[in-house]
């Protein structure tokens, strides 16, 4: 969750991890083990969804020429995701609608790639590397402090989500716990 560097290698380190879930789950069809991804990758891009609303798309707005547009368009695809992993969340390992799973890989496969050939060297040439480094140590805290489920009805802005994720992060760990999930 937490790897260290400035923003860009902590969240590339993130979309590593979250590209290797993927194919984890593209090499079984069902049952609980897929189920157990499904959660893990859950958590994972929610985590790293709420730390970029937070830090990174601000961090944008404020330094990338055209930034609001481009935070615009991320948040966007981040509403699209959250939409799926809520579907997601409430279907049993058999269940047909598991299938979604193949749009939410190419929603977020897109989205990464998207992130890292445009976005990120925008940020790269824009910022220093002592704002890089700080926003990395941003990043690295609102994760740990994340919602692990998505809420498509909570709002999606930097203060919204730095007042409210830390309330739904005890609300989402204390059902993890007492159901096991994000254990594996």
């Amino acid at each position: 969750m937490g790897h260290g560097g400035n923003v860009l290698e902590e969240l590339m380190t993130d979309h590593r991890e979250i590209e290797e879930i993927f194919g984890r789950m593209e090499a079984m069809t069902r049952g609980q083990e897929l189920r157990s991804l499904v959660d893990e990758v859950t958590i994972e891009l929610v985590r790293h969804s709420v730390a970029e609303e937070e830090y990174l798309y601000p961090a944008v707005r404020k330094h990338v020429e055209g930034g609001d547009r481009l935070a615009d368009k991320e948040i966007a695809d981040h509403g699209r995701v959250e939409k799926l992993l809520e579907q997601l969340e409430k279907t049993v390992a058999d269940d047909p609608r598991m299938m979604m799973l193949q749009q939410l890989m190419d929603e977020v496969t897109a989205h990464l790639q998207d992130e890292e050939k445009n976005l990120f060297p925008m940020l790269r040439q824009a910022c220093s590397r002592e704002t890089l480094d700080d926003l990395g140590d941003k990043v690295r805290r609102a994760k740990a402090m994340a919602p692990t489920r998505p809420h498509t009805s909570a709002p999606d802005t930097p203060r919204a989500n730095k007042l409210l994720a830390p309330g739904a992060d005890l609300v989402d760990r204390a059902r993890d716990f007492v159901t096991g999930r994000g254990k594996s």
